[in-house]
C-alpha cells in the first residue's frame, strides 16, 4: 500500500537488486543507551527505503559478548559470563521491538555456535593466505576500547575515550595480523571507490591514518589471562581478541562460509552498507577491510559514520562516564515513533549532536503535537464534516527527490523535507481558510480539502520509514475519511 507505483514502475530494474545494512553490535557489559539506540533507528529508516524502491533486503544487528571488559565485569559481579551476557543480550535484543524496528532483522549473538565456527574459519583463511604470524610484544592498552593505544592518543597517559579506566601496560606473546602487508591494497581500494565511507571529512581521516602506515595489530589473547573468547584454530593456548571475533559477524550473520548463497546474494552481489560511530571508524574501514582482502572475501560497499552524542555541557554520553539516557525510559514516556521522530530530525547526521530531554520535549511538542498531530486533525475534521466519501489517493506521486536523500543517507535533509511540506500545508489553510470557504462557495472549498487530503497521503507515505506507526494511522484516516478520536500525539507540559 505504502510503495510508490511510480518508482516501481520506473525502476523496475531495482526488483532484481540485493541490498544489505548492518549497525555495529554493542558491547553487552552496561545497560542499552540512546547511541546505540539512534544508530539502530537509522539503519532501520534506510532499510525500510530500500524495500520501498523495491530492494531485497537483509538488516543485521546484534551483540557483542566476548572480551576482557566483558569478562572483567562479570567477574567483579560474581556472575557466570554465559548467564551475565544471556541477561544483557535479552535487553538489547528487546530494542527491536521498543524502537519498532523492522520485523524481519537478523540478530545475531558472537556467543552462537555458527559464529564461533565462522570466526575460526575466517581466521583460518587468513593463516593459510600468510596474513598471521605470533611474537612477543609490549603496549599501552585501553580495556575501555578493548585497542592498543600510541602516546600520541592519550591525554595525561589516560585514554580521551575512557579517562576513568588505567591504561594496561602489556608483555606478552600473541597472534598478529600481517594489516601492514595490506596497506597498498586498502589505499588503492579506497582510490576506487571515491564514496566508500560517508561523510567525506571522515573518509579523509582514515586515508589519512593509512597513508602513514598500516601497522600489524594483536588478533588473540592467552587464555590463561583471559578465557572468555573464541578459541583460536589449532592453538587451545589463545583465545581470539575480540575485534577479529566481533567484525566477523558481518558475514557471518548470512550463513558464511556454508550458506554460499545468501553471502552471494547480499555480500559479494549486493551493496553491503555499515553503520558505525566516529570512534569505530579505524576498525570498519581499515581493520576490517584489510581482513577481508586477506580472507579473500569482497570487501564493504559503504561505512556510513555516525557522530557521537552528548549529554549536558556537551560532553560525550558514554557508559563508561555515566551519563546516558536509557531509550526504554524515553520511549515508555514518549512512544516509538516520537524517537524515530527526533533521531531523524534533531540528531546530526554525521557530526556530534546534544540529546537531553529538555530538547527532546520540545522537538516534540513543536514538531509533533504542534505539527504533524496538529495538521492531521485539522484536515481530516474537514474532510469528514464536508467530504461525502473518502478521498480517492494514488501511489503515483514522483518521489525521486525523497528518495535522494535516503540514498545518500542524508535522514536529516529527509526529515526536513516532509517537515516542509507540513509547513506548507499549515500556510496553505491558514491563507486560505477551506473552513470557511466551504461554506460560501462549496465546490471550490470541497476541492481545497481534497487537494489538502491528497497531500496529507503523500506525507505519510514519505513517513513510512521514519514513523510507521504514525503513517499506518494517517492512511487509515484517509482511507475512512475521519478525523482522529484522540491526538496522534499528546502534548507534553
Amino acid at each position: 500500500m505504502l510503495t510508490s507505483l511510480w518508482f516501481l514502475k520506473n525502476n523496475i530494474q531495482n526488483m532484481s537488486k540485493n541490498f544489505y545494512i548492518t549497525t555495529t553490535l554493542p558491547y553487552v557489559n552496561s545497560d542499552p543507551h540512546v547511541g546505540f539506540a539512534t544508530e539502530f533507528v537509522r539503519a532501520d529508516i534506510i532499510a525500510r527505503s530500500k524495500k520501498l524502491q523495491g530492494f531485497d533486503v537483509f538488516f543485521n544487528t546484534g551483540t557483542d559478548e566476548h572480551g576482557q571488559k566483558l569478562w572483567t565485569v562479570a567477574k567483579e559481579q560474581g556472575r557466570d559470563v554465559k548467564e551475565y551476557v544471556d541477561e544483557y543480550a535479552e535487553k538489547f535484543k528487546g530494542l527491536q521491538k521498543l524502537l519498532g524496528i523492522s520485523d524481519d532483522v537478523h540478530f545475531i549473538r558472537t556467543t552462537d555456535e555458527h559464529h564461533q565456527k565462522s570466526a575460526q574459519e575466517f581466521w583460518t583463511r587468513c593463516d593459510k593466505a600468510g596474513y598471521i604470524y605470533k611474537k612477543n610484544y609490549q603496549i599501552k592498552y585501553c580495556v575501555g576500547c578493548e585497542l592498543e593505544k600510541t602516546d600520541s592518543e592519550l591525554v595525561d597517559g589516560k585514554c580521551e575515550l575512557h579517562p576513568k579506566l588505567d591504561i594496561e601496560l602489556r608483555d606478552e606473546e600473541n597472534y598478529f595480523f600481517k594489516a601492514s602487508a595490506l596497506q597498498d591494497k586498502l589505499l588503492e581500494y579506497y582510490k576506487n571507490n571515491p564514496t566508500f565511507v560517508v561523510p567525506d571529512f571522515r573518509f579523509n581521516e582514515i586515508k589519512s591514518f593509512v597513508e602513514r602506515g598500516l601497522e600489524d595489530f594483536s588478533i588473540s589473547r592467552l587464555k590463561e589471562k583471559m578465557s572468555w573468547g573464541v578459541s583460536v584454530p589449532g592453538d587451545e593456548n589463545h583465545v581470539m581478541y575480540v575485534w577479529f571475533d566481533a567484525l566477523v559477524n558481518y558475514v557471518s550473520t548470512l550463513g558464511w562460509p556454508e550458506d554460499t548463497e545468501t553471502f552471494e546474494k547480499f555480500w559479494a552481489n549486493g551493496t553491503p552498507v555499515q553503520y558505525c560511530g566516529k570512534d569505530n571508524l579505524r576498525q570498519q574501514s581499515a581493520m576490517w577491510q584489510s581482513m577481508l582482502m586477506a580472507a579473500g572475501l569482497p570487501n564493504t560497499n559503504k561505512i556510513v559514520i555516525n557522530g557521537f552524542l552528548t549529554g549536558d555541557g556537551g560532553v560525550k554520553m558514554s557508559k563508561s562516564l555515566g551519563n546516558v539516557i536509557n531509550p526504554y525510559d524515553v520511549v515508555n514516556e514518549y512512544g516509538a515513533d516520537a524517537f524515530r521522530f527526533f533521531v531523524s530530525k534533531e540528531i546530526s547526521n554525521f557530526e556530534d549532536s546534544p540529546f537531553t530531554m529538555e530538547r527532546f520535549k520540545e522537538s516534540y511538542n513543536s514538531g509533533l503535537a504542534n505539527g504533524i498531530g496538529n495538521l492531521v486533525s485539522r484536515v481530516m475534521k474537514m474532510a469528514e464534516a464536508n467530504l461525502e466519501s473518502p478521498v480517492e489517493v494514488t501511489d503515483s506521486e514522483n518521489m525521486e527527490t525523497y528518495f535522494s536523500f535516503l540514498n545518500n543517507f542524508e535522514i536529516n535533509k529527509t526529515s526536513e523535507y516532509i517537515w516542509k511540506n507540513i509547513g506548507e500545508m499549515d500556510l496553505f489553510i491558514q491563507e486560505n481558510q477551506p473552513f470557511k470557504v466551504v461554506k460560501t462557495d462549496k465546490d471550490s472549498g470541497i476541492k481545497m480539502i481534497q487537494e489538502l487530503v491528497v497531500r496529507l497521503y503523500s506525507v505519510a507515505r514519505m513517513l513510512s520509514p521514519i514513523m510507521p506507526e504514525t503513517s499506518k494511522k494517517i492512511i487509515e484516516l484517509i482511507k475512512t475519511n475521519k478525523s482522529p478520536e484522540t491526538p496522534l500525539f499528546l502534548r507534553k507540559d
